[in-house]
């Protein structure tokens, strides 16, 4: 075996699960991480108010929300987060985006949170594809969706901003 599938196969199983209200802090953590932020959409801090008002408000219901957030969880400690986003049920298709925490990367968490999340979007949710965007210089997201058999579908340019500069991303996807 080599390293990563040693990795992957000492990682152990995760287990996906709904936003509890014991998660505020570790959503605010992640939320207020700057280092993530080229990777999502936020561009200022979240108050702790305004991510315990999210977690009351929400109600996991894709069809209400037009998103799902679920915790990925390992030995009952959260280590990151899947989400489904801009859920489009009459073409049957999602956005997946996921983040594993730092100290959790590169032991085969991600692909197994991926494959699970594939499951529940084919047999609960009967979409037809998932589909990502990745930024291009992102190695670990790209890696990681690849090796979860995920083919890109193109190239998307000058599609993210970090400061006064533009960058490429790929669009991936994953037909179910």
């Amino acid at each position: 075996m080599g390293t990563d599938e040693n990795k992957e196969a000492s990682a152990g199983k995760i287990a996906l699960r709904a936003v509890e209200p014991s998660d505020a802090m570790t959503l605010f953590l992640w939320e207020n991480d700057t280092e993530l932020w080229p990777s999502g959409r936020n561009t200022a801090p979240l108050s702790l108010a305004q991510i315990q008002g999210y977690i009351d408000r929400y109600s996991a219901d894709i069809h209400v929300d037009g998103s799902l957030r679920l915790i990925i969880t390992h030995d009952g400690q959260a280590i990151g987060t899947v989400d489904l986003t801009d859920f489009d049920p009459i073409n049957r298709r999602a956005q997946l985006g996921i983040l594993i925490s730092k100290p959790f990367q590169h032991q085969g968490f991600g692909t197994q949170a991926i494959a699970k999340m594939e499951h529940y979007a084919t047999e609960t949710l009967g979409l037809h594809q998932l589909w990502a965007i990745v930024a291009r210089e992102n190695e670990g997201s790209l890696a990681l969706f690849r090796k979860s058999g995920w083919r890109s579908a193109g190239s998307l340019r000058s599609w993210l901003r970090r400061g006064p500069h533009y960058y490429d991303a790929l669009i991936f996807q994953r037909l179910l």
